[in-house]
């Protein structure tokens, strides 16, 4: 497989040091977003960033001047719901944002029960002492976390930030207690059932991201083509190190799909 990724049909593309880095795009990234429209590929934008609401991304999209709808977005929240759902999960605490919040109470699961059955650890960039404070009593007192997903740390322009895997190190030395499941990227599911849904196989999609041990691995687990772009987290030397068999390696995405 080269970068033009002859026989791809659907391209699942990470956000944060893919698409953009902070608030700015990467360079190229609409030109490349113009020639998988141009050429009949559809995209989805896939983000374990569950600090916003899929609404959230769509106005930041939007105002990025990338055209998509809420059916494009899939977040490592939405992977999470359908967790909380299966478990039949109506109460918890959660460790959350407003936007994850309403995303959660809109589908019936309460965010700050008094008895909650599970402790909902996300990406918080709003988070404060009490949410950190009352879901370790929580967790003390046996209630189980859960986790959006394992991100260490979210790319930046000026560096890496701390993210929900950085927050589980947090709770781990607070509390003694590991998460009992962690959702989103790498797992499969979240972009599986879309494929099944496109009636499409996994070698005729990829995933493009900057992460080794979430975007690649995630491909490599739903045998879709991995596109690994060196424009967030991961280096060469990363790849090297990693064992991973990565079908493309890219500096972004302006290097994909030139004919």
């Amino acid at each position: 497989m080269d970068t033009k990724l002859e026989g791809v049909k659907a391209i699942f593309l990470d956000l944060d040091g893919t698409i953009y880095l902070g608030g700015n795009l990467i360079p190229g990234a609409l030109e490349f977003l113009a020639r998988c429209k141009d050429q009949g590929v559809q995209r989805y934008f896939l983000s374990n960033n569950s600090s916003r609401s899929v609404d959230q991304y769509v106005a930041k999209l939007h105002k990025m001047g990338i055209p998509c709808t809420a059916d494009d977005v899939l977040l490592s929240t939405h992977d999470l719901l359908s967790w909380l759902q299966r478990e039949g999960v109506t109460k918890t605490w959660a460790i959350a944002t407003e936007g994850m919040c309403q995303m959660m109470e809109d589908v019936g699961i309460s965010t700050r029960d008094k008895s909650p059955e599970y402790v909902v650890l996300g990406y918080d960039t709003e988070i404060n002492y009490e949410k950190i404070s009352t879901g370790s009593i929580h967790m003390h007192k046996g209630v189980p976390l859960v986790a959006s997903h394992p991100d260490m740390v979210c790319p930046s322009p000026e560096g890496g930030l701390p993210d929900v895997g950085a927050y589980l190190a947090m709770l781990k030395v607070t509390t003694g207690k590991d998460p009992v499941h962690i959702t989103g990227k790498p797992n499969p599911g979240m972009i599986m059932h879309k494929i099944e849904e496109l009636g499409l196989k996994p070698s005729e999609c990829a995933m493009v991201g900057d992460r080794l041990y979430t975007d690649m691995e995630m491909a490599i687990k739903a045998n879709c083509v991995s596109v690994l772009v060196l424009s967030g987290e991961a280096t060469v030397e990363d790849l090297h190190g990693s064992g991973k068999n990565v079908s493309v390696v890219v500096d972004s995405v302006d290097s994909l799909l030139r004919r």
